[in-house]
């Protein structure tokens, strides 16, 4: 009989707890209605433009035209894939697409931390906003813009043909956009220009988050300014560093459509012709568009797998990972 109480009254204790929780839960809800709101507008603007559109991915494995619906396209299974696995130009856009984005990888991916840490380690307030404001700058110009800049810049009667002139490294004029051996250096460098400064702003902020106790032990312990940035600074936003390093690896393949688009032409194009181009062309110049969504589709699998990879092994390496 004792035991049938006792038991009753853990049963209303655990409703009154629960409606106790759930009490709370509503209130906090409602204290925060407009955050909710604001939230819910943006999950319903991500699944209509997001999720809705992936139905089409289907014309993938279909012989799609704009004149007929995509139930009645009929089935062609994986054959747009292997089309392009056999393409005559799958080699040169696959080598186009990672030659640029490894050596973005390669070189762009640390210069911003290099750079993060050269500006915390300024000691002018005036100066470190004045070099922040100039370098963040170029990320808000579109490449439209800086395509007719670069363009300006590099032709044969470009200012940089007037440096290099005057300084005794080339003894002739080059059209540098109409040859494509210097087209890598070029969308790279540019790349590069445009967002370090940019780029910068994460790591500056997971700088500001290091706990100035560390610091203050380093200077006792007799450490200098570059033994802090390499054992204090460096260990502590190694997780951020490593995070940005998988979303990077991820985006591989990548490359920058609007740069090379507005940079890119006939003369170029051995050296400019990736996959994002590739599925330009073929999708909206040449309607093909069953044939893009399968390239499409084939990079954004590739793409996921790559994720998955760096995060694996970041995580069994460092510990840390994206999830």
């Amino acid at each position: 009989m004792e035991a049938k109480i006792v038991q009753a009254e853990e049963q209303v204790i655990a409703a009154r707890t629960r409606k106790e929780k759930m009490q709370r839960n509503w209130r906090r809800m409602n204290s925060q209605k407009y955050l909710q709101i604001m939230a819910l507008l943006g999950m319903v603007w991500m699944f209509i433009f997001n999720y809705v559109p992936m139905y089409g991915l289907i014309i993938a494995f279909k012989e799609f035209s704009i004149i007929s619906t995509i139930r009645e396209a009929p089935w062609v299974g994986l054959m747009q894939f292997k089309e392009f696995l056999q393409d005559e130009n799958f080699i040169t856009v696959l080598k186009n697409t990672l030659g640029i984005s490894l050596i973005k990888l390669i070189i762009g991916f640390p210069l911003p931390i290099i750079f993060a840490l050269l500006l915390n380690e300024l000691t002018s307030l005036k100066f470190k906003k004045t070099v922040q404001t100039i370098t963040y700058l170029p990320h808000f110009l579109s490449w439209v813009v800086l395509g007719g800049i670069l363009t300006t810049w590099l032709s044969d009667i470009g200012i940089i043909n007037e440096i290099l002139l005057n300084l005794g490294v080339i003894d002739k004029r080059i059209s540098f956009l109409a040859e494509p051996q210097y087209f890598w250096g070029i969308v790279i460098i540019s790349d590069i220009w445009k967002e370090i400064g940019w780029s910068a702003i994460i790591y500056l902020a997971a700088i500001a988050g290091v706990s100035t106790e560390l610091y203050e032990s380093s200077t006792i312990d007799g450490a200098n300014r570059f033994q802090k940035m390499w054992h204090v600074t460096l260990p502590s936003i190694r997780p951020t560093i490593t995070i940005l390093f998988i979303l990077a690896v991820s985006g591989v393949l990548n490359s920058n459509f609007d740069q090379i688009l507005v940079l890119r032409n006939a003369l170029n194009e051995s050296a400019s012709n990736v996959i994002d181009i590739y599925v330009y062309q073929m999708g909206v110049q040449n309607a093909r568009y069953s044939y893009a969504t399968a390239v499409g589709l084939l990079k954004a699998i590739i793409a996921f797998i790559l994720l998955f990879a760096a995060n694996k092994i970041t995580k069994k390496l460092d510990g840390t990972s994206l999830f």
